[in-house]
């Protein structure tokens, strides 16, 4: 895995947290304000629409959602100082507002995500009880980048499938006549006419795959094309597209249309394709610790375990329940010793512990656990790999081995 990919990784795993924590907040009116700024929108005028709604907000008739709702957009402006003429590369989300603390009391928190997983494609102003988090939460849910193709004899579009989410890039409408010739015309000529029309016309549907998907194709997933029999049986049996795209159709599927609504009925067709495909690599990696653990000496499980084969650089792979929350407790004594272990999240420091090696008082504090070994394995240049928990090796990963486990370079006997 590239640095990139790490990081991107690690990203993923700190917006979820911060979604997880924004999900859990209520505001006891309409006053939690979120904001999505694309890319390409100017700070400038995204002030100007906060100024606007900070106005608007005078209206409001109740005395505390009015302050709190104006009070949320102050802290907006604050933060879009930080920033120049444009947002950070793919947008930014902004939330701020005051959230409910129990007893009539509340207290006002402001999060702001930069550079989320997809580039944001609209900016959007929400204000409610809830903080708006649905359109991240898709961005993270998002696996896999897949080429897609809807051609009939008439047309043809070509586009992604990001995640969940396609996109149509490209169409394009055929000149093949139709089965009735004209006038004049023998019926061995017009039928020749047709063929090379249907040629032409599949050689610059290819054309525009090829152009679309050729450059991309080490970071795509697969290739799916659909439409009528036996349009897309000849498209693909002719070889039309480039050699390497070719390999990688994951399958062809009947779909009625072929505009652009064709694409999304293609994904819906596919759907049984898609969720293998998504558990796919999930299951490799769990499969591989599986064979170790079972037959070999390169697995390594459990918290601890796990942490000392990282620490000793034995870690190849990491891998970690996308489930997993909870924190590390790192205790260390005058002496200089140190004790970890794992904690729930709820789970309080014990502040009575004592040294098991000296006896002496220890002080302890904690971090997030995932945090802990990514950072180790960042250091160690060992991969780390997220692991789904909706199939039953994923799940065991998170229920039997804690979350935790390991794929090793060599055999450490820990």
């Amino acid at each position: 895995m590239s640095e990139q990919e790490g990081q991107s990784d690690k990203q993923k795993y700190e917006f979820r947290k911060v979604i997880e924590e924004l999900k859990g907040y209520d505001g006891s009116g309409t006053q939690l304000v979120s904001i999505y700024i694309p890319e390409d929108r100017q700070v400038s005028s995204v002030v100007a629409h906060v100024t606007q709604e900070h106005s608007e907000a005078a209206n409001i008739k109740s005395k505390d959602t009015r302050t709190a709702v104006q009070d949320a957009l102050t802290s907006i402006k604050d933060r879009l100082r930080y920033y120049d003429t444009y947002p950070p590369e793919k947008g930014m989300v902004v939330f701020s507002g005051a959230i409910d603390t129990g007893g009539g009391r509340s207290e006002m928190i402001t999060r702001t995500l930069e550079s989320p997983p997809q580039p944001i494609e609209s900016f959007r102003y929400h204000c409610d009880s809830d903080f708006l988090t649905e359109p991240l939460e898709e961005m993270l849910a998002d696996k896999g980048l897949f080429g897609l193709i809807v051609l009939d004899r008439r047309e043809a579009n070509v586009g992604w499938l990001r995640g969940k989410r396609v996109e149509p890039v490209k169409s394009a409408s055929s000149l093949v006549p139709g089965k009735q010739r004209k006038g004049g015309q023998s019926a061995q000529r017009f039928a020749r006419l047709r063929l090379e029309a249907i040629d032409n016309f599949y050689q610059e549907v290819a054309g525009m795959a090829d152009d679309l998907f050729v450059d991309e194709r080490h970071d795509m997933d697969g290739i799916l094309v659909g439409g009528p029999s036996p349009t897309k049986d000849e498209f693909l049996d002719g070889d039309y597209l480039h050699h390497e795209l070719g390999d990688m159709v994951l399958g062809k599927f009947d779909v009625s249309y072929t505009d652009e609504s064709g694409l999304y009925d293609l994904v819906d067709a596919a759907q049984d394709v898609l969720d293998e495909h998504e558990m796919l690599q999930d299951k490799k990696y769990m499969e591989r610790f599986f064979d170790e653990l079972h037959d070999g000496d390169l697995a390594t499980y459990g918290f601890g375990p796990t942490r000392e084969n990282l620490n000793m650089g034995a870690v190849e792979t990491l891998l970690l329940s996308e489930d997993l929350r909870q924190d590390v407790a790192i205790y260390d004594c005058p002496q200089g010793h140190t004790e970890r272990e794992l904690l729930g999240q709820s789970e309080s420091l014990d502040d009575e512990r004592s040294c098991d090696r000296c006896g002496e008082s220890m002080e302890g504090e904690r971090e997030d656990a995932i945090d802990h070994l990514m950072e180790l394995a960042d250091q160690r240049g060992t991969e780390t790999y997220f692991v789904s928990s909706d199939f039953e090796k994923g799940e065991q990963l998170l229920s039997a081995f804690g979350g935790v486990a390991g794929i090793l370079r060599y055999s450490t006997g820990v």
